[in-house]
């Protein structure tokens, strides 16, 4: 069982403030849009990987190197979004445990996937990723964070991006990729 140490206390009025022109609970509404992004990336990424790792098929390595490249593009956008949660005065995550409790991806734990059913995993895993951003976005306009906002609004692109070629490259496949 890992030790938890002790709860650290709030950004605002800890040595981890950033000065911000945010209010509290600007701060606060928007930490927790961006935290719930940052842990749906990370699961995401592991998600996609053990597709990528598990693959098979006529198609194996178009997949393979697909799913290569989504994962890494998933990847780099976490640590964009964790120090975005920094920069304006929020606290982001620190355990594999927050991580876990604060997911909206589902894992998949089996031990063999067909390869369209994984690439339809992923898209339907990708396209609310793209609502759960463009919520957070909402939540950005709301308290005009536009820095925000903006960076959302380039990975809304990408998620977007990965669903459509997810989408073209299950069409007219069968559950064993031909």
């Amino acid at each position: 069982m890992a030790k938890t140490a002790k709860a650290a206390p709030s950004a605002r009025g800890s040595n981890l403030q950033t000065p911000t022109d945010l209010d509290e609970q600007a701060v606060r509404a928007i930490s927790a849009a961006i935290n719930g992004l940052v842990a749906d990336s990370f699961a995401l990424y592991v998600k996609t990987k053990n597709f990528h790792w598990h693959m098979s098929g006529p198609h194996f390595r178009d997949y393979h190197l697909m799913l290569d490249e989504h994962a890494e593009e998933i990847f780099a956008a976490i640590d964009p979004l964790a120090e975005r949660v920094r920069k304006i005065s929020g606290n982001t995550l620190r355990s594999i445990g927050q991580i876990n409790g604060m997911s909206r991806v589902a894992d998949n734990d089996a031990e063999f996937v067909p390869p369209l059913d994984m690439l339809r995993e992923l898209i339907s895993d990708n396209k609310d990723m793209t609502k759960n951003m463009r919520d957070a976005h909402d939540v950005c306009d709301e308290h005009e964070d536009v820095a925000t906002a903006s960076l959302l609004e380039e990975f809304i692109d990408q998620a977007e991006r990965r669903t459509w070629f997810l989408f073209e490259a299950s069409r007219g496949a069968d559950q064993t990729g031909h």
